[in-house]
């Protein structure tokens, strides 16, 4: 009976998830809470991890206009890193249909362990837990690539020279007419 069942399953497209490849889950993703957009893009060797970071955030300045920066990292050193630009997943390895890993939650300080996992083309479940108790999850949403200032040096805009003046024509002398 239970051959059978199995069988019935695996013909009916019900086997179990694990069998599936895991769906890869680059580009560029909403926060469940609206207030960062991250990127993901493969990482590691062979590129078979996923690492991310902030490309855009709501609240990308402080109230003087200065970068919003990492100011709750445990380390002193790191506190002045402008939040985008902001890694939060590095090297999160497949298992299975997910990605694992741990995630830096900016606003906290703090490290979390996290799987991520394709809900479908444009939905991504982010599941957490801080010391395997604490646990939440959100459903990140895909958004269109946002231009990525963050990950790349400013390139240089090259100076428009002027083009060189012509120079100035001797003024006309008026014709000598000889006198009759």
């Amino acid at each position: 009976m239970r051959v059978a069942l199995t069988a019935a399953f695996i013909l009916a497209g019900l086997a179990p998830a694990a069998a599936a490849p895991t769906q890869d889950p680059t580009g560029t993703w909403l926060t469940g809470d609206g207030r960062a957009k991250v990127r993901i893009d493969r990482c590691g060797p062979g590129a078979a991890n996923i690492c991310g970071k902030v490309v855009w955030a709501k609240a990308a300045t402080n109230e003087d206009g200065s970068p919003r920066t990492d100011f709750k990292n445990p380390d002193p050193k790191k506190r002045s890193r402008p939040v985008v630009g902001l890694t939060l997943l590095d090297n999160l390895k497949p298992e299975e249909t997910k990605f694992s890993g741990e995630i830096y939650n900016a606003d906290e300080g703090k490290m979390y362990q996290v799987s991520l996992e394709r809900e479908s083309s444009s939905e991504l479940s982010v599941s957490g837990c801080l010391l395997k108790v604490l646990c939440g999850s959100q459903t990140w949403t895909r958004v269109p690539d946002v231009n990525q200032q963050a990950s790349a040096q400013p390139e240089p805009v090259p100076a428009v020279k002027a083009a060189p003046k012509a120079p100035k024509a001797a003024p006309a002398k008026p014709a000598v007419v000889p006198a009759e």
